[in-house]
């Protein structure tokens, strides 16, 4: 085997070494042509954009109880009318956005809404309130989803942040694998959940009312020790809207379906409204059976179970861990060794990690449509390798994983910044819809539509005015509890975005053509080239003759002392080369590189400040990532100080060495292969018909 075939077979080697981890783990890349392929029909966008609201019966009867347990045992009688004020709320925030799919399918949500109907200002306190939700969201469906499995794995308990940003981890390589693949995934413990709730709530009733069994969580022999005992008046009524408030978080995750329109196959707004009023039956129906179980159950819960929990008049100690409601309704309902208990157990740990693709698919999907109205930076705009939203997903996981390690994956702490963003964004959002249909109604003359945007206003009307009470029950009941830190990011996100999109405006401004006549359409009175020079060898060589082929005014060459031995080599060699462009020596006493040439850059355009200055910098050009470090440092320094120096032209003269043609080979035996960012650069057929012609 020769020597081109050996390199060859290295190349290829090298290639796929560093190309399999990715594909493996995201998929190949796929064409934006098949885009459509990744819509989705409603049986999968029912987990993708409400894993969230119908995983959270897991954790929300238990955040009820937790509050309610402050005012003692006695105060459990309140949890079903609580649970009716939660269904009511969550019927109405359903109905209120089957009305804005139809009206703004186009992806924009809640953003779009207020955006055009209430101003750029209201659009973007939406848009601060869904990106901190959203990160939330991850947070807190994955810390309840690591205590959840801690309950039956204690390994998971003793290290939950470890294994909560593994988790993280684990959803981001599936999300960026695509919406479609990771729908399909998540589908089948989504269904697996709710059949397995749907299950325990029909046996629970019929072995309550039909064969009238006693059934026992495992708390029911305990006492609660009230923190406030006796609570009336206002004290109470103050109890009973925290504990509405905690339930509301059965609500978050609502309002993704109305960004992910798009997404939907066509008809794509029937399909959203379609899935959007499947979800609330299926939520409130869960979360009214478990809250009745848990009640029937006698189930006990304490916000600090080890003081406050009793047994025969002793706390049970730090060594008690406090499983959810869920989990023991279902042990009181199946017992705790059937196999239904231990299935649905698994498959509620699961489902809560799975809850947060609703934010994987909403967050960068609102980051993307940000992006476009140049909020947030255009990078999140732009669809990766499986025709996801990529950045955007990985800038949702970071966010996640910091706020993970911050609360320690502590789902009741993380659950206090919680549905502070959501309910901002259902408040306007809803007062947009409302503006939105009185503008219609001012130029609409058919009676039939009339009545029916009539009947919608009425519907939106409600909605706006019940969830914007509830916004101020949350901040209310809330806000010393953790609520504040939500509003603090809110206000970050909508000072940062504002800031992005003051410098989006200035540059395009800055950058926008003239119509008339502009400084920079007037030729300058003449070019001056300089040639920077270290050594005589071929970059140098080659970056002369490119220079005298620009015909400049004037050319020179232009090196700095550091090293005279070397300057005095480097004259020698000029000379007897006879090379006839003038080789100007700057001085440079401190050993510097860049701050000299600088200075006399800048002194040829003091000196005429309307001509040009052209500096030529020689490069290499390497063919493997190790090598770059080896080579060019100086020449990026010198390019970066340059590029903020009015009136200078930076022109790289690259010169390859062996690996980059070795790349170069590599890539070309290649090109039938989709690299990364291909999708973006265009369809691999147009490529490959290009070097058919080539070839021939």
């Amino acid at each position: 085997m020769g020597a081109p075939a050996i390199e060859r077979l290295r190349s290829s080697v090298v290639s796929k070494l560093t190309d399999v981890p990715k594909r493996i783990l995201i998929g190949r890349a796929l064409r934006s042509d098949r885009l459509g392929e990744t819509l989705l029909p409603k049986r999968i966008a029912l987990p993708v954009f409400a894993s969230d609201p119908l995983s959270s019966v897991a954790y929300a009867p238990g955040e009820v109880l937790l509050v309610l347990s402050i005012a003692g045992v006695t105060a459990y009688h309140f949890s079903p009318w609580i649970a009716v004020a939660v269904v009511v709320l969550m019927f109405t925030v359903v109905a209120s956005y089957r009305q804005n799919v139809h009206a703004y399918p186009s992806g924009g949500g809640d953003y779009e809404v207020a955006t055009t109907n209430l101003g750029p200002k209201a659009g973007l306190t939406v848009a601060s309130a869904l990106l901190v939700d959203y990160v939330l969201t991850v947070a807190v469906s994955i810390s309840s989803g690591i205590e959840n499995l801690g309950s039956a794995i204690p390994f998971v308990v003793e290290h939950k942040v470890a294994c909560a940003i593994g988790v993280i981890v684990l959803l981001t390589l599936m999300n960026l694998r695509g919406v479609r693949e990771s729908g399909s995934l998540f589908a089948i413990p989504t269904y697996i959940f709710v059949a397995g709730v749907f299950t325990m709530i029909a046996w629970g009733a019929f072995r309550g009312l039909v064969l009238d069994d006693t059934m026992r969580a495992p708390t029911a022999d305990y006492a609660i020790k009230p923190e406030h005992q006796g609570l009336a008046g206002f004290a109470l009524v103050f109890l009973l809207l925290r504990a509405f408030s905690s339930g509301c978080a059965a609500l978050t995750g609502v309002e993704a379906i109305s960004n992910g329109v798009p997404a939907f196959r066509k008809p794509k707004s029937k399909n959203a409204a379609t899935t959007l009023a499947a979800m609330g039956l299926l939520a409130v129906t869960m979360f009214c059976g478990i809250i009745a179980l848990a009640a029937a159950t006698d189930v006990r819960m304490a916000e600090n179970p080890a003081r406050d929990l009793v047994h025969n008049g002793v706390p049970l100690g730090p060594d008690y861990v406090q499983h959810p409601v869920i989990a023991q309704v279902a042990e009181a309902v199946f017992g705790a060794d059937s196999i239904l208990f231990i299935v649905l157990a698994a498959a509620t740990a699961l489902v809560l990690f799975l809850a947060a693709n609703t934010a994987y698919n909403g967050f960068p999907l609102l980051g993307s449509i940000l992006a476009q109205d140049r909020y947030l930076p255009r990078q999140l705009h732009t669809r990766g390798d499986r025709l996801a939203f990529s950045n955007g997903i990985v800038l949702l996981a970071g966010a996640a994983a910091l706020l993970v390690g911050i609360y320690g994956a502590d789902s009741t702490r993380l659950i206090q910044l919680y549905i502070v963003g959501v309910f901002v964004s259902f408040t306007l959002s809803q007062t947009g819809m409302v503006r939105h249909w009185n503008r219609h109604l001012a130029t609409e003359k058919d009676q039939a539509k009339r009545r029916h945007m009539i009947r919608s206003r009425a519907i939106n009307a409600f909605g706006a005015f019940f969830t914007g009470l509830v916004l101020v029950v949350v901040l209310v009941t809330k806000f010393t509890h953790g609520a504040w830190v939500a509003l603090l990011g809110m206000v970050i996100f909508y000072a940062t975005m504002t800031a992005i999109r003051k410098h989006y405006d200035r540059v395009a401004a800055e950058i926008a053509a003239p119509e008339g006549p502009s400084d920079d359409l007037v030729r300058p009175s003449r070019v001056h080239s300089v040639v920077l020079i270290s050594k005589i060898h071929r970059p140098a060589l080659r970056a002369l003759a490119y220079a005298k082929l620009m015909r400049s005014d004037t050319l020179e060459a232009l090196s700095v002392n550091v090293d005279p031995a070397e300057t005095k080599a480097l004259r020698e060699e000029w000379e007897r080369r006879g090379i006839d462009v003038p080789l100007k020596i700057l001085d440079s006493p401190y050993r510097e590189i860049t701050r000299p040439i600088i200075e006399y850059v800048k002194s040829l355009r003091k000196e005429s400040p309307r001509d040009a200055v052209s500096v030529i910098i020689p490069e290499y050009v390497v063919g493997h990532w190790y090598e770059h470090l080896l080579h060019n440092q100086s020449a990026l320094r010198l390019k970066g100080r340059l590029l903020f120096t009015p009136g200078i032209m930076v022109t790289s003269v690259p010169y390859q060495l062996q690996s980059s043609e070795a790349a170069k080979r590599r890539a070309r035996r290649q090109q039938d292969w989709n690299a990364p960012g291909s999708v973006r650069r265009g369809p691999a057929q147009v490529r490959s018909k290009e070097s058919t012609e080539r070839k021939s």
